[in-house]
């Protein structure tokens, strides 16, 4: 079974486990690398913020 490396410069990297899938991935903008190549580091994922729970709301005391 063959291991490729693929890298996307949104996605991040991944193993694809065939040839057909690695020509598949390379349509969509995948590329491939070896462990050898030195830009391995530059297919990590960009660092998306999003938002973390619910919005904080302030308790309303009631009776005055």
């Amino acid at each position: 079974m063959p291991v490729i490396y693929m890298s996307h410069e949104v996605h991040g990297a991944k193993v694809a486990t065939m040839e057909l899938e690695a020509v598949e991935d390379e349509k969509n903008g995948w590329t491939r690398y070896t462990l050898d190549t030195p830009d391995v580091e530059e297919a990590a994922p960009q660092e998306v913020k999003r938002r973390r729970g619910r919005p904080v709301v302030e308790a309303v005391e009631l009776g005055a």
